[in-house]
């Protein structure tokens, strides 16, 4: 099964998928582009639909990779490209201050999604032991109705989960930016604001549901909430989804990484859903690492965390 993964570069341990450029951690922005294979532009190129053998003009212009002239996709004439050297020099001032390491970057789907992923130096340690990272995620799309997402993305190192922030902090801890507007680094730096105080609020997050024990029914209920059965809801409460199913016997099992922290709280019922979402769910890792990052999994998560702190209080 062919690759999500275009290309790639990444400081660290190997991809799953064995894809890639290894690099040092301390790459400028720019050179991280370059090894990730980034360094090329895309350009609109007005669209026409040939009728009575004609060429007529449709208001839709398709965006071209400059070094292959690939075809990216169709998109609307006021469509305002971000080109990648100026999604990567939105790092720029991070890494030069120390904040931040460039960690890896990418393209996804021959090119329609490019990303960067810098790790903050901020992390904290809960439950002697579980360690949560954060960093910062900047998703370039050169696709048809994607928006440009810069977020802070928590990660925990026992088992290498992607994490997610609060839903009702979203508006706080991630920014979206339609392809309508110009993109201005400055307002959405000023919107994320720093990281350390996203991650001081996501370690008061973690240690709350560290603290709340589940019961055997609080468990079953908190997975039927996540992964509701699709179905009408006088049925909906008489069973359990497949997902919900695996996902309690993966937190009864004891069977993720990093089980034993905080283990019969919260803390561990929603890991035993990231985990699911992270290293099982899906046909392959690429799919679920785009599931987790831009897809409907990353709903998911947002809802598990918000069910957890629900229930735990």
């Amino acid at each position: 099964m062919a690759h999500q993964v275009e290309t790639m570069a990444y400081a660290g341990e190997t991809p799953w998928h064995g894809l890639g450029v290894k690099v040092p951690a301390d790459l400028s922005p720019d050179q991280m582009m370059e090894k990730a294979g980034l360094n090329w532009t895309v350009r609109k190129v007005p669209a026409f639909a040939e009728v009575a053998g004609e060429k007529v003009a449709v208001g839709r212009s398709a965006l071209v990779r400059d070094t292959d002239d690939t075809i990216l996709d169709v998109v609307s004439d006021d469509w305002n490209i971000l080109q990648n050297s100026e999604a990567f020099e939105f790092f720029y001032d991070f890494v030069a201050a120390g904040d931040m390491e460039m960690h890896t970057a990418g393209s996804l789907k021959n090119g329609q999604i490019v990303w960067a992923l810098a790790k903050v130096n901020e992390s904290f340690e809960l439950f002697k032991g579980d360690q949560v990272d954060s960093y910062l995620l900047f998703s370039n799309p050169h696709k048809y109705g994607w928006s440009i997402d810069v977020r802070f993305t928590p990660i925990r190192v026992v088992c290498n989960n992607t994490l997610t922030l609060s839903l009702n902090q979203a508006s706080k801890n991630m920014v979206k930016v339609t392809h309508r507007r110009r993109f201005n680094a400055d307002e959405v730096k000023e919107t994320l604001g720093v990281a350390k105080e996203k991650l001081a609020s996501y370690k008061e997050m973690a240690a709350i549901l560290g603290k709340k024990r589940y019961t055997a029914k609080t468990l079953t209920e908190y997975m039927q909430t996540v992964f509701p059965v699709a179905t009408r809801k006088d049925e909906a409460k008489k069973s359990m989804s497949k997902n919900a199913t695996v996902a309690l016997d993966i937190v009864q099992s004891g069977n993720q990484p990093g089980a034993d922290f905080a283990k019969g709280t919260f803390w561990e019922a929603f890991n035993g859903v990231t985990y699911l979402i992270d290293h099982k769910l899906g046909r392959d890792d690429d799919q679920r690492m785009v599931n987790s990052w831009f897809g409907y999994n990353r709903a998911v998560k947002n809802r598990a965390l918000e069910t957890a702190l629900q229930m735990a209080a």
